[in-house]
């Protein structure tokens, strides 16, 4: 059997809602399965609350990727098992989400000055039930009216960091995250740290208190997986990966099991214990 410690619902801006997300991995055989929706724990709450979580036939881990404030790079810490009702957490989620909303108002009307003609009414349409509007929703409303052929596309055009239309906005430090996970419960893991772009800044936060990083990723090549995997040794840290699926055909991977690691990683992260016990 294989694993997936990294797929994202319709409660931040993954395709599929959390049953649906639920129903896929089982139908693809996967043994262990984390959700980690950026900046909020209501997809696995949604499921704990609605009779879902726990369920039978596959191991849920319950997730959440913060994003890190850095000036530069892009920083992205994925924690696991956290206990999704532990007060500071939902208290800085809250302000995270707040902010969001304040940032996306501000990238619309940024678009609408550079002659994108897009509405908030558009963005809020496709989001649905996710209170996590990112930049990927508004990407896709581009690609939708015709302005640029991929999300990727639009992102290196417009929405990343440096671009016209970037807006930056409120994030909480590494070391706060870090804590933060950990005071709920949790394991913090640092996100594809390729995609960081900077292995020495990835090998400063592997020594600041994360317990695990990610080695498996879609986007990591054979070398990549291997020189993270060694860093993983050296840094004592927890091995970990995912297909970070949001279940669109633009985005590789497209479909649940597409990519997946052994379950032999997914193993030690896996905590049948509380209320949460499956």
């Amino acid at each position: 059997m294989a694993s997936d410690l990294h797929m994202h619902t319709t409660f931040s801006d993954g395709k599929l809602t959390p049953e649906e997300l639920v129903a896929a991995a089982k139908a693809a055989g996967l043994k262990y399965i984390a959700i980690t929706d950026h900046d909020t724990v209501d997809g696995v709450s949604y499921l704990y609350e609605n009779g879902v979580y726990p369920t039978r036939g596959i191991h849920l881990i319950p997730g959440i990727e913060f994003s890190a404030h850095h000036p530069v790079h892009e920083v992205h810490i994925l924690g696991y098992n956290v206990d999704i009702y532990y007060p500071d957490l939902i208290d800085k989620l809250n302000d995270v989400t707040e902010a969001r909303w304040t940032r996306f108002s501000d990238m619309v009307a940024k678009l609408q000055e550079l002659g994108y003609p897009i509405t908030e009414a558009e963005v809020l349409t496709l989001a649905g039930a996710s209170k996590s509007i990112s930049r990927s929703h508004i990407a896709r409303i581009l690609v939708r009216k015709g302005f640029f052929p991929s999300v990727r596309d639009a992102f290196a055009a417009v929405l990343e960091k440096g671009k016209p239309a970037y807006v930056p906005h409120y994030h909480l430090e590494v070391e706060e995250i870090i804590a933060l996970i950990k005071d709920a419960g949790g394991t913090p893991v640092l996100a594809h740290p390729k995609l960081v772009g900077d292995d020495e800044l990835v090998r400063d936060i592997c020594q600041r208190g994360i317990e695990g990083i990610e080695v498996f990723y879609p986007r990591h090549d054979a070398d990549d997986t291997a020189r993270y995997y060694m860093m993983a040794k050296e840094f004592n840290l927890l091995p970990a990966g995912g297909s970070d699926f949001h279940g669109y055909p633009t985005r590789y991977p497209s479909e649940v099991g597409v990519f997946t690691m052994e379950d032999k990683w997914a193993e030690a992260f896996y905590r049948p214990l509380g209320k949460f016990n499956s």
